[in-house]
C-alpha cells in the first residue's frame, strides 16, 4: 500500500476511487506500458549494481537525464536511447504491438 494521502485517504484508496471515473480509467491503462518498461529499466539497472550516474557515462549521456526517465518521462525516449541503456545493462530492448485487451 502506497503511504501517501490524499484528503485522509491512502493513495491506492484516492486511484481506486477515481478508476470509477471511464476517463481517468482509460488515460491510467494507456500509461501501463510505459510504466512496465520503466520498472523493467530500473529493475534492470539495480540488478547490474549500476548507478544513474555509471549507466549515464555508459550510453553517453548526463545523470539527470537517466534521472528524468525514471521518474517517468520514459514516454518521451527514443527506441535509439532506450537500446543504448538495454545494451548497457546486458539486456534487450523488446517492442511488441499486441490486441487490445489481450
Amino acid at each position: 500500500m502506497r503511504t501517501g494521502h490524499a484528503n485522509g485517504r491512502t493513495v491506492d484508496e484516492h486511484i481506486s476511487e477515481q478508476m470509477k471515473d471511464p476517463r481517468f480509467k482509460k488515460a491510467w491503462q494507456d500509461l501501463d506500458p510505459e510504466f512496465e518498461l520503466l520498472e523493467s529499466m530500473i529493475k534492470a539497472r539495480e540488478k547490474a549494481g549500476v548507478t544513474q550516474a555509471s549507466l549515464a557515462r555508459m550510453i553517453g549521456t548526463k545523470q539527470s537525464a537517466i534521472s528524468r526517465l525514471e521518474r517517468g518521462a520514459i514516454g518521451k525516449a527514443t527506441v535509439e536511447t532506450l537500446k543504448k541503456i538495454a545494451d548497457a545493462l546486458d539486456s534487450r530492448l523488446v517492442i511488441k504491438l499486441r490486441k487490445k485487451g489481450a
